[in-house]
């Protein structure tokens, strides 16, 4: 028992049903009590398998509890008995298993919850398949879906969690040996959940979620040591991203790098500015996001102005072991220029993480970063204007005061005025301004006058600082104002890009809604995406796929912007020129247009390829279903007309007269087989004739019995005589309660007939036919209405599944339904509602009424 207040938690995770968990379980439980552990057994389900119940012996079993449940007895673990016996380790099997109604808790996981908070130590065993994050993953894999399921973070929350491996091949032999299920099951279990297709999914599945929670754990230590430095546990590459055209080649670069080491992990960053303001080519990221993620990759983005140790830090924070730089595009000069590049300072500061430095084509061919502002051409000129103008106008209203101004004064009027132009025109024109205005203090002011010489070092001094202060103060204001236009830019692209993605989101035809709110924002009187068609060897034929406004040109150049959303994509936009940052923000758009595109052909694909899947499947199971149904009745028939027709035999009366019974009955089922075949194929292309009319229930009754035959001593009957009548046809209603009384005849044990029952609700009339059997799983109460679906048969003996698929096509095409429900004790109901006469006024589409039709 632990002595820290709460119980520790041991999970064995398995990959399938029979790897070995319960036996590990009980074979820890044995090492523990040897070692003088008090070990009791809270629950424990050996399934029938002999070695697994030869490991319980020794051990202290908790009696369990037994509960009562719909006429059924169901036993269950006693938690309260485990509580007061409080041992210091409980073993408890079927993690995931959900109790009986009436129990304490729904789940198992929620007793062994109650045992962990009361101090005991458990160990209990789940498959992969029952955690709740993959479950859906699993029913894809498989095909079966799978009821009992488990939150993650209870088994994640374990203490230890130990992976019960096996090899499918090794647990395909364990099955046909007979170490996992009965005998009679292992042929369908082979064909079924056991293929080494599924066991290889289920086992990788095992083998991820347990590395991933080992991973998980390795960073928490990581973090709770203060552990900073890499740990080379496994191979984790990282490459960073700009957009620019090189991205490419260092995926491709880091990937080879990954694949090099077994279970290696690549992660692609991109680091994006705080302010938002980024020179990235969003349609060239998001290419390299796709390949990224096709090769197994995953993409990530993180903001922070200083890119190298933005990507360190990354780095350090997925212990990556390395990390994948693209050589620098900047020129020898340019590296002059502005110091250093990312690439040096990055492997200056990486510590115990590797660098790669790949070379690329485009290496050192960049330019001297170009030194322009962001304020537009008016106001350039303005500010020229002004930085002409101000000096001479400063200096005579200056000279109109006299020697009442000292040099001061009027170092800071000129001051005042570099930053007037500043505001105006940016940078140059104010140091246009801050140059003239030393010139004119120079010549005007400073003693002596009307020369260029300064006599006292204190003028020279105050002089050069003006200038100084002009330069700097018009470098900060020129700053300030590329600044607020670039974040108006980059607000008003947010705005752009948020409006579209909610105008796209919203709309059913996603892509001319894409195009129109291109159109809109740039104010286009056009826009079109365009796909190359390589109908003509010499000259490229382009079709458009959707469009907005109005549109004159059918080429791409002839548009006034052509923007490539992939090789056979351009998206062309007519009305005028786009600016180079709003080809960029285009460039998104058509992005974004070239994957609605394929998403839109994919869904027609789908769309075109599930009718097709259907009919094969429904096709399929028709051939498998009915190739039994057929050959056996014509076997038999054949056998016993042959029989009769042999001259080598003497029969007597009494053997023949059983050939030709036997004979009869197989055509008989032949001719039933081929008339429900013949009526679902009709119901399915909805031309099956229904003839209505009003009539009483208990009409049916006698047809019903005859058609079960000697079975029908089996039913009772409780049908009252007080019915309304039902809108119905009776030819049809008869086959749908015969249908389903056979079922139940099937199914329901010989000591507890089926019972055939009527009641009125409303305007419906309820038939219940009730059987005593096994009853149906909830999660398997659609399927078994599915043509060629029969739940737990192994053989076509007892028919093709066509019954209940049959029987509800019938009642729906009289306007009616038919449900399962449970039988109160145990077993299934099946409800058939039949709209009564008075309520039923339009008559089923395609059929004709007959009126005064008799039976």
């Amino acid at each position: 028992m632990s002595t820290g207040g709460r119980g520790h938690l041991r999970i064995y995770l398995g990959a399938a049903p029979g790897v070995g968990k319960t036996y590990k379980m009980l074979g820890e439980g044995q090492r523990r009590l040897a070692r003088g552990t008090d070990v009791v057994v809270g629950f424990v389900e050996t399934h029938g398998r002999e070695h697994t119940a030869e490991m319980l012996a020794g051990l202290e079993t908790i009696p369990r509890r037994i509960l009562d449940y719909r006429g059924a007895s169901f036993t269950e673990m006693d938690i309260d008995a485990v509580l007061a016996r409080r041992p210091e380790v409980a073993l408890v099997d079927e993690l995931a298993h959900t109790n009986v109604p009436g129990s304490r808790n729904e789940k198992r996981w929620q007793d062994i919850e109650e045992l962990l908070a009361a101090g005991i130590d458990v160990i209990s065993a789940v498959n992969i398949q029952h955690l709740e994050s993959i479950n859906d993953v699993v029913e894809k894999i498989t095909g079966v879906p799978q009821q009992e399921k488990v939150p993650d973070r209870v088994v994640r929350a374990a203490d230890q969690i130990e992976l019960v491996d096996m090899t499918p091949e090794a647990l395909r032999r364990r099955m046909a040996h007979g170490n996992i299920y009965a005998a009679d099951k292992v042929d369908a279990a082979l064909g079924n959940y056991f293929r080494v297709g599924n066991l290889s999914a289920l086992r990788e599945l095992a083998l991820l979620w347990l590395a991933d929670r080992v991973d998980a754990g390795l960073q928490q230590y990581r973090a709770e040591h203060d552990i900073d430095s890499t740990w080379e546990a496994r191979e984790r590459v990282v490459v960073a991203l700009t957009g620019g055209p090189e991205g490419e080649t260092l995926i491709r670069r880091a990937a080879r790098i990954a694949a090099r080491s077994s279970g290696g992990d690549l992660l692609a960053v991109h680091v994006a500015r705080s302010d938002g303001l980024t020179g990235a080519n969003p349609t060239k990221l998001a290419e390299q996001r796709n390949l990224v993620e096709k090769l197994g990759g995953t993409y990530h983005q993180v903001v922070g102005d200083d890119i190298p140790a933005a990507l360190l830090t990354f780095a350090r924070a997925e212990n990556a072991t390395q990390l994948v730089l693209g050589g620098s595009r900047r020129s020898r000069l340019s590296t002059l220029v502005t110091g250093p590049g990312i690439g040096s300072t990055t492997i200056r500061d990486s510590g115990d993480i590797d660098v790669h430095l790949v070379t690329h084509s485009l290496m050192g061919r960049g330019r001297l970063p170009r030194l322009r502002g962001s304020l537009s051409r008016k106001r350039k000129i303005q500010g020229f204007v002004l930085a002409v103008a101000l000096p001479p106008l400063l200096a005579l209203l200056l000279g109109l005061g006299g020697d009442t101004l000292n040099l001061t004064s009027n170092v800071l009027a000129f001051l005042f005025a570099v930053v007037v132009v500043a505001l105006v025109g940016g940078m140059w024109p104010a140091m246009v301004t801050a140059i003239a205005g030393s010139l004119v203090l120079n010549w005007f002011f400073t003693p002596p006058k009307r020369t260029f010489t300064i006599a006292e070092l204190n003028n020279a001094l105050a002089l050069l600082i003006f200038i100084l202060v002009a330069a700097m103060v018009s470098t900060v204001v020129d700053r300030a104002a590329r600044r607020t236009r670039q974040a108006a830019r980059a607000a008003a692209e947010s705005e752009t890009l948020a409006t579209l993605a909610g105008s796209v989101l919203r709309g059913e035809t996603a892509l001319p809604a894409l195009l129109e709110r291109v159109r809109e924002a740039f104010g286009m009187t056009g826009a079109c995406l365009m796909e190359r068609v390589d109908d003509d060897e010499l000259t490229e034929v382009w079709r458009p796929l959707a469009s907005a406004g109005t549109l004159t040109c059918t080429r791409p150049e002839e548009a006034d912007a052509e923007i490539p959303a992939r090789d056979d994509l351009v998206l062309v936009l007519q009305g005028h020129q786009l600016e180079a940052d709003e080809r960029r923000l285009v460039g998104a758009f058509a992005a974004h247009a070239a994957a609605l595109v394929d998403r839109g052909r994919l869904s027609e694909a789908a769309a075109e390829a599930k009718p097709l899947a259907e009919a094969d499947k429904l096709r399929t199971a028709l051939l498998r279903a009915v190739g039994h149904d057929l050959r056996s009745p014509l076997a038999s028939a054949k056998a016993s007309v042959t029989s009769l027709r042999s001259d080598d035999v003497e029969w007597s009366d009494a053997e023949r007269k059983e050939l030709l019974e036997t004979a009869d009955e197989s055509l008989d089922r032949l001719s039933r087989l081929v008339d429900n075949l013949l009526d679902l194929s009709r119901l399915q292309a909805g031309v099956l004739p229904v003839f209505t009319r009003p009539m009483a229930m208990d009409e049916i009754v006698p047809g019903v019995l005859s058609e079960l035959g000697d079975d029908a001593d089996r039913v009772t009957v409780d049908i009252p005589h007080t019915l309304p009548l039902v809108e119905a046809d009776p030819a049809l209603l008869e086959r749908v309660v015969a249908n389903l009384l056979a079922n139940a005849i099937r199914y329901s044990p010989p000591e507890r007939p089926p019972l055939i029952t009527g009641s009125a609700l409303g305007d419906i009339v309820e038939i219940r036919v009730i059987d005593r059997g096994p009853g149906i799983p909830r999660a398997d109460r659609d399927r078994v209405f599915a043509p060629f679906q029969r739940l737990g048969d192994t053989d076509n003996t007892v028919g093709v599944g066509l019954g209940l698929a049959l029987a509800r096509g019938l009642a729906e095409a009289m306007h009616g339904t038919l449900q399962p429900e449970d039988t109160p004790g145990g077993g299934l109901t099946m409800v058939v509602a039949i709209p009564t006469a008075q309520a039923s006024e339009a008559p089923v589409p395609g059929a004709r009424e007959r009126s005064g039709d008799t039976e």
